[in-house]
């Protein structure tokens, strides 16, 4: 696996960020799409909200009762409690042994039985201004480029669209052009569903080709294999610091590159 990353690593045209900011400030009004986690900004808020909900000692019971219903339907070992089953979730996921878009949806609604006030207070204490050093520069600078030159910018996750949406405003995207993994809201309270399909995979250039309607893409940035439809649509795919999975894949997207990294 590792001799086959490398390979396809060399194989990668390469660009640098000033480089892509020319070229995109050359066409006309168009879109930019980035993947959050990995992508945009280092570490993956979707974990800090899970970890973090789990660690406050506020998961509810709706939450708590959804939690031991999906462990047993997957035939994971229950942890003697919510917490430590969720914990058990997450880790068959890393094992293989649990559906990746499945626990997306489990970590949209961990917050289930919060209000929206809750929840906005709970992230933005996670995501403070400290969490500014963890955007990559490299695309920091395309997005600044971009955005001077007239041009939509928006955030694909699948992670929570809380967090999301509070990580994106640190480069200035809107929450109007956040597309992210959403828990149903029942009056001011979360459920412990999500509205699907959620943005991951092919669910992510789908979502994200009903947003844009007729505006181009002229760029699209990912991570990871399930940001490979996404890429694949647009004009100009671009591999940002890529894992292994999407480096398997890459031969599959034609004119990809990768965005040189920023020191």
């Amino acid at each position: 696996m590792v001799v086959a990353a490398v390979a396809t690593t060399k194989s990668l045209s390469e660009v640098s960020a000033r480089a892509l900011a020319g070229e995109l400030s050359a066409c006309p009004k168009g879109a930019l799409a980035f993947d959050g986690d990995g992508t945009l900004w280092s570490g993956d808020v979707g974990e800090d909200f899970f970890y973090g909900i789990l660690e406050s000692g506020k998961l509810s019971e709706l939450a708590a009762d959804a939690i031991m219903r999906a462990a047993t339907e997957a035939g994971v070992t229950l942890g003697g409690g919510a917490v430590l089953t969720a914990r058990n979730i997450y880790d068959a996921y890393l094992a293989g042994r649990f559906d990746e878009e499945r626990v997306c949806e489990i970590m949209t609604w961990i917050n289930a039985g919060w209000t929206t006030t809750d929840t906005t207070a709970f992230v933005m204490s996670v995501v403070s201004e400290k969490f500014a050093s963890r955007i990559h520069p490299e695309v920091r600078i395309v997005i600044d480029e971009a955005r001077r030159a007239g041009h939509e910018i928006f955030v694909v996750s699948a992670s929570p669209r809380p967090i999301v949406e509070a990580a994106a405003a640190i480069v200035g995207v809107a929450t109007t052009h956040v597309l992210a993994a959403t828990a149903v809201l029942e009056g001011d309270r979360f459920a412990a569903r999500v509205h699907r399909p959620i943005p991951y995979g092919a669910g992510k250039a789908s979502a994200l080709r009903a947003r844009l309607g007729a505006l181009p893409l002229l760029a699209a940035f990912g991570d990871n294999a399930f940001d490979a439809e996404m890429l694949a649509m647009s004009e100009r795919p671009i591999a940002v610091r890529p894992k292994a999975r999407l480096l398997d894949v890459a031969n599959e997207i034609r004119g990809i590159r990768q965005l040189v990294p920023v020191e």
